[in-house]
């Protein structure tokens, strides 16, 4: 899969008395590729979360709260994608199967990360990479 194949969607945020209402995913949208569970993960500031790859779950990535460094890996190619997102840019990111993805936590002390799937969490149907095995310079947060 190509990383040409990542959408990165702006998502509206509502001013409203009291809190603002943030939107995710509409089913009318082009990224909904079918609902099979919606999961929430928290990442702590400074830390990674790397390397996994679905071979059949389509995510769709929301960060309510912080902000998350996500990097996408095409291991056909040899390339990196980089996005940042969150309350300094808030969007999602619609992400195929077949690409090798890891994340950090970019926010003091955590940030929360939304994660729209279009099937149910199945742990056989990703596969996973120790953080060494693809070398990518995370940098310091």
């Amino acid at each position: 899969m190509s990383l040409s194949a990542i959408k990165v969607t702006q998502i509206r945020e509502i001013p409203t008395p009291g809190g603002n209402v943030l939107h995710a995913l509409k089913g009318s949208e082009d990224s909904f590729q079918g609902f099979g569970e919606a999961y929430f993960s928290w990442i702590e500031s400074g830390y990674i979360k790397a390397w996994k790859k679905h071979n059949k779950m389509v995510m769709n990535l929301i960060v309510p709260v912080g902000n998350v460094k996500f990097v996408f890996f095409d291991s056909e190619h040899n390339l990196f994608s980089e996005f940042i997102i969150g309350e300094s840019n808030y969007s999602r990111i619609t992400v195929p199967s077949g690409l090798w993805f890891g994340f950090q936590g970019m926010n003091s002390p955590k940030n929360l990360i939304l994660n729209i799937s279009s099937i149910l969490h199945d742990p056989n149907e990703a596969d996973r990479l120790e953080l060494s095995m693809i070398k990518y310079d995370w940098g310091v947060v």
